[in-house]
């Protein structure tokens, strides 16, 4: 059955919504050859994946992804970052143009969103290659993620934020996880990852890497029920709302999905250049994340104001990005959101003392 679906990839035929799903399963399982797994993948990137392909690829990651339950609705902060992986056939690196990598800004916008009221559901992993993935950088700011699910549950429902660690929920990954890295370019994985939060969110903010996958991934998002989302891609950012220049929106709203441009001078923020957003290793990205929650001002607050805005948007809290823009700076400068942080260290922090004292 596998075969069958590499051969209908390779001639550039379409796989149906439960042809994919069914084909992912095997891949997922492990019983697939990793062989098969990587013509598979390249396959799909070099056709082009369809909303029908991605839904069911998601659907099939899901049916294996551990799911915890929060109790109230959830908004999702994700992006491609999760899963980025440098591209050796194409040789680029970093998540910005030209091999500019961003720090860690969808990290510190959960912090924010989370101290003004919304329960956050922080998905992610560790870098696969050099970049610095969100794992690394809250390992690096103190919070500890060697937890298990119940612990996490329980760290969202208390203190309103947690981390919800990949290799925690669907263990199902590591079949393909070598195919993956041998292939190095983004497949489907990487566009499926942010699709599979096990906390069910119902709103969502994801940002993509191809200005051609924000509409595209907007209809995957409605067919899997998501009720609002932001799906973003901008300008030297790549996966997040730019305030370097324009970001191209796709919006799902009331059943409806719209498509637009933004410019960071449209919300009263200055545009940057890209190196006044520039990241570094988990240490360097930590350290400037703090900056941010203490108020620092400039550019990389003025980014997270703005992806803060839009996650207030999506979970119905702002009917527009500049209300949601004063949200976020009375939640920096209030000390809500270092508090958020600080509070997140000690709780996973205690977990770890109770686990070792149980030892």
């Amino acid at each position: 059955m596998i075969n069958q679906a590499i051969a209908k990839l390779a001639n550039g035929d379409n796989l149906g919504e439960k042809e994919m799903t069914a084909a992912m399963k095997m891949l997922l399982d492990g019983t697939a050859e990793p062989a098969q797994i990587g013509a598979f993948i390249t396959a799909l990137r070099m056709k082009g994946e369809t909303v029908e392909e991605i839904t069911g690829a998601a659907k099939a990651l899901r049916s294996k992804t551990k799911q915890i339950e929060l109790g109230a609705p959830a908004v999702n902060i994700d992006r491609d970052e999760i899963n980025v992986e440098e591209e050796t056939i194409m040789g680029t690196h970093g998540n910005g143009a030209n091999g500019t990598q961003t720090f860690n800004i969808s990290t510190a916008t959960a912090l924010v969103v989370a101290a003004a009221g919304l329960q956050v559901a922080k998905y992610g992993n560790q870098a696969l290659s050099k970049q610095c993935g969100s794992a690394d950088v809250l390992i690096s700011l103190g919070v500890n993620l060697d937890i298990n699910l119940a612990d996490v549950e329980k760290c969202i429902q208390d203190i309103g934020i947690g981390f919800l660690y990949a290799p925690l929920f669907h263990g199902a990954m590591k079949a393909v996880a070598a195919p993956r890295q041998q292939v190095g370019l983004r497949s489907i994985f990487n566009l499926i990852g942010p699709l599979v939060n096990p906390a069910g969110a119902t709103s969502q903010v994801l940002g993509v890497y191809n200005v051609a996958h924000t509409e595209k991934m907007a209809r995957v998002l409605q067919k899997l029920g998501i009720r609002t989302a932001f799906v973003v891609c901008g300008e030297a950012t790549f996966d997040e709302i730019s305030i370097c220049g324009i970001t191209r929106v796709s919006q799902l709203k009331d059943g409806t999905i719209k498509t637009f441009e933004m410019t960071p001078e449209a919300h009263g923020l200055k545009r940057a250049a890209r190196e006044a957003i520039k990241g570094g290793n988990a240490q360097a990205n930590a350290e400037i994340i703090r900056t941010v929650l203490d108020g620092e001002k400039g550019p990389r607050r003025d980014v997270v104001l703005l992806n803060a805005a839009a996650a207030f948007a999506a979970a119905g809290l702002d009917d527009s990005f500049k209300d949601g823009i004063e949200r976020a700076k009375e939640s920096i400068d209030s000390g809500r959101a270092k508090g958020k942080l600080d509070s997140l260290i000690e709780y996973t922090r205690q977990i770890e003392f109770f686990v070792r004292r149980a030892i």
